[in-house]
């Protein structure tokens, strides 16, 4: 074998070495990245030391795999580090977001420094040398730690401070590294301020990059919803593009890049494609990960051999102080720097447990293999660093990979973070008395519809009702909590549910999955009153309806408010028809889990939730019945077609479609879906003259005037809560009411005004400022009168000069606007 062929026999005898690899870690009991790097050490050696014969031919395939840094970097980081942002939670991360940037980037800052200054009297390469290395080896590889927290079930929060630190601080160890070797190769000054400045803009442009990049790449996912291998393709694309035109063309971090590009779209992306769709490109993804960190690893090992080929003695020396002082750094970082963080305000507090775990779980990897390949590549940096950097990096990660990530493991047990606190333990033992119950009803009925005689069930494990033994252990409120947290998921599911049956628009699944956002933090902050503040300012005007409301009164231009109105009120249906299915989830599921005084309170939540949305809804319906009802028509047409499509698919699963007829079946299925997800057309009934014919007083005035009066007039709509007219401004207009409500707010009383009357003519008959304010009570539909028009059709017509001077002077003398 030869050539291509070679390579390509040794890369799949690498893939088919991966694939046996995960089993026995698992059998073994051993960190999978522990066995990657025995793995890779052993094919490294077989590479060098193999002759002829077979062992020779694998030994030549293994050396026709001719990889330098720059293809380890730019080949396999883009997929690992796309890969992890887009399955992090992103509300979580931010949540951590000041204690990651520490460990991201101050943390990288203060180890560089440290294992600087602590080598530098010893090694004999200069200190630039060092600092060198220390920001080699400041990046940190989750894959072992990660592995573990699963298997052994660690709280979600050491997870997300340990992933998130991994997607930063690789960009922030790579962009150090290459300042530093600049400035050894004499390509950079060495000034700090210039050195900071360079770190800032490659970090923060590669933040902006990505970000931009992640919200177009989310704008166009939409298209790709009938298409979900040109999704999964576009966001190939997208990883590899943002990493390589960052770091390439724009001269910033592509790396930050990439990681803020999957973060956007993680966060984001979620809900433009439908929950299936979605399912299938994360589990791609997962795919992709896996081959792309465990053939860095493997490959970043294989060179071993060659980096520690010149290893002496007094190394070992070396290694022992760089790794006291890579640890005493990241432990002066963790208890030093960290607990300053909770003290201003800018983080929860992190306890000792889990800052040791992270102290001892800072494994390093292929990343920093990679660099130190490129160090031992640069040709303009002196032989003596060369070898320096090549074997003290390559020493400590064999030394974290072989006596951290083993010990880890066994660190957590000591620690107690593989066990549920008291509470989570309560409630999984609730959770399966409740699953017991269910099981032993279901093998009874299965039991007796097949003849076949029953075992006598097991006692189910007591199912407590709040009052003692294992509910002691969740307080009320620790209970309630428990129980909105569920509500709020199974809320998001729901909506996640109607998207993926497309009986709701995807517009309004992203405002409402926005809102159990909102829920999400309103319970955590403020538990069930928090969690009610959040649901009501869901259901307040958006920047972006009120951004139409003011094109519409600025410019008269409806369009956009039409658009809004119209999204509003799907968005009002959808939530309605969710929170019927939350107040049966409560009673079905949260109720026996928790008890019936847990039940009373999210019931009370729901009910105070379900009467703010049937207002919110019911106003919109007044004003607009026929919009209302035309959406709620075809809100049950797409829940009919969602119902025809599960039950043809069930029928294939059945086999009592063929494959041919059920193709044809759906492509039909989605063209009758096609006609009727066009949302129906919003008519705000703006039009002047039907206006102008609505209001009393200008009926009896001759067509002519009411002509002129007609284009006098600006038809203006008012939602409800808006504030028409503040107490204290200029008075530069009257308002006739066509249709609605408004409230005026004197100083001591309100006065409801309806169809067919005005206001805000005292301010310009009397030439003062107003000295009420005018409330809309809901959706009205009023006709604007400027004061040079005013004073124009004063003049025009005798009748209606008087009828408006006879209402002035009864609001006079009640003290009105």
């Amino acid at each position: 074998m030869h050539g291509v062929v070679l390579t390509v026999f040794a890369v799949s005898l690498l893939l088919a070495l991966v694939s046996l690899l995960p089993p026995l870690s698992a059998r073994l009991n051993i960190p999978y990245a522990v066995l990657l790097a025995v793995a890779g050490c052993a094919l490294g050696g077989l590479g060098v030391l193999a002759g002829s014969g077979a062992g020779g031919e694998v030994g030549a395939a293994l050396r026709s795999i001719h990889l330098n840094s720059d293809a380890f970097l730019f080949i396999f980081l883009p997929t690992l580090l796309f890969e992890t942002a887009i399955n992090v939670d992103v509300r979580r991360l931010f949540d951590e977001i000041a204690s990651i940037l520490l460990l991201a980037v101050v943390a990288v800052v203060v180890s560089a420094f440290a294992v600087g200054f602590a080598l530098w009297p010893l090694a004999g390469v200069g200190l630039a040398a060092c600092l060198m290395l220390g920001a080699i080896l400041a990046t940190t590889d989750p894959v072992a730690v990660v592995a573990i927290f699963r298997d052994i079930g660690a709280p979600r929060r050491l997870s997300i401070l340990v992933e998130g630190e991994s997607l930063f601080n690789d960009a922030a160890a790579i962009v150090l590294f290459g300042l530093l070797t600049a400035i050894l190769t004499g390509a950079e000054s060495a000034g700090p301020v210039a050195g900071v400045i360079a770190f800032l803009r490659s970090f923060l442009g590669g933040l902006a990059l990505g970000a931009v990049a992640g919200a177009l790449a989310c704008a166009v996912l939409p298209i790709f919803r009938e298409h979900p291998l040109a999704a999964m393709t576009m966001t190939i694309a997208l990883a590899y593009l943002a990493f390589v035109i960052g770091d390439h063309d724009l001269h910033v971090s592509g790396v930050v890049a990439a990681v803020s590009a999957g973060l956007v779209l993680g966060d984001a992306g979620r809900r433009r494609l439908s929950p299936s769709n979605w399912e299938r490109l994360a589990e791609s993804w997962e795919q992709l990960g896996f081959w792309a960190s465990s053939l860095i690893f493997l490959l970043a090992a294989m060179l071993v051999p060659r980096l520690l080929a010149d290893l002496r003695l007094a190394d070992l020396g070396l290694l022992a102080v760089l790794i006291a002082g890579a640890f005493a750094a990241r432990a002066a970082t963790l208890f030093g720097l960290m607990p300053l963080l909770s003290w201003a305000g800018l983080a929860e507090r992190v306890g000792a447990p889990y800052k040791l775990v992270i102290l001892w779980g800072g494994m390093r990897g292929a990343v920093s293999l990679a660099l130190a390949l490129a160090a031992t590549e640069n040709d303009a940096l002196p032989p003596e660093i060369r070898r320096f950097v090549a074997i003290l990096a390559t020493g400590f990660v064999l030394f974290t990979l072989f006596v951290n990530a083993p010990s880890l493991r066994a660190l957590m047990r000591a620690l107690r973070l593989d066990r549920l606190s008291p509470a989570e333990q309560a409630l999984r033992d609730r959770a399966l008395a409740l699953a017991q119950a269910e099981i032993d009803e279901g093998i009874a009925r299965i039991a007796h519809d097949y003849g076949i005689a029953a075992a006598p069930a097991a006692a189910p494990r007591r199912v407590g009702d709040g009052t003692g033994g294992e509910d002691a252990l969740l307080r009320p409120e620790a209970r309630a909590y428990a129980g909105l947290v569920i509500l709020a998921d199974r809320e998001q599911e729901l909506y996640l549910e109607h998207f993926d049956g497309r009986t709701v628009s995807r517009d309004a699944v992203a405002d409402l999955l926005s809102d159990v956002g909102r829920l999400h933090d309103g319970i955590k902050t403020g538990g069930r009153d928090g969690y009610l503040r959040a649901a009501a300012s869901g259901l307040q005007f958006g920047w972006k309806f009120r951004l139409a409301l003011w094109v519409h009164h600025v410019a008269g231009s409806a369009a956009p408010l039409a658009r809004q109105l119209a999204r509003r009120f799907e968005m009002l249906v959808a939530l309605r028809l969710v929170l019927e299915d939350l107040a049966g989830f409560n009673e079905a599921k949260v109720r026996p889990l928790f008890g019936e005084e847990t039940a009373a309170v999210l019931r009370d939540a729901l009910a105070v939730r379900r009467a703010d949305t049937a207002r919110a809804a019911e106003a919109v319906r007044l004003q607009y019945p026929s919009y209302t009802e035309a959406l709620e028509r075809q809100f049950l047409a797409l829940s009919a077609l969602r119902l025809e499509d599960e039950s043809q698919r069930r029928l294939r699963e059945e086999a009592i479609l063929s494959q041919e007829v059920f193709n044809h079946l759906q492509r039909e299925l989605g063209r009758r879906r096609r006609a009727l997800e066009r949302r129906p057309r919003l008519d705000l009934g703006l039009s002047r003259a039907d206006l102008v014919a609505r209001v009393a007083m200008f009926a009896r005035l001759s067509p002519a005037l009411q002509g002129e009066i007609t284009r006098l007039l600006r038809p203006r709509l008012a939602v409800p809560g808006e504030i028409i007219l503040r107490r204290g401004e200029r008075g530069d207009a009257m308002y006739f009411i066509s249709s609605g409500a408004v409230e005026v707010r004197l100083d001591d009383r309100t006065v409801a005004l309806g169809s067919g009357e005005f206001f805000g003519e005292l301010a310009l008959l009397d030439d003062r400022p107003r000295n009420a304010d005018v409330v809309a009570l809901g959706y009205s539909q009023l006709l604007l009168l400027r004061r040079p028009d005013f004073e124009r059709v004063m003049r025009r017509d005798e009748s209606l000069r008087a009828h408006v001077h006879a209402v002035a002077r009864e609001r006079r003398g009640t003290a009105g606007n």
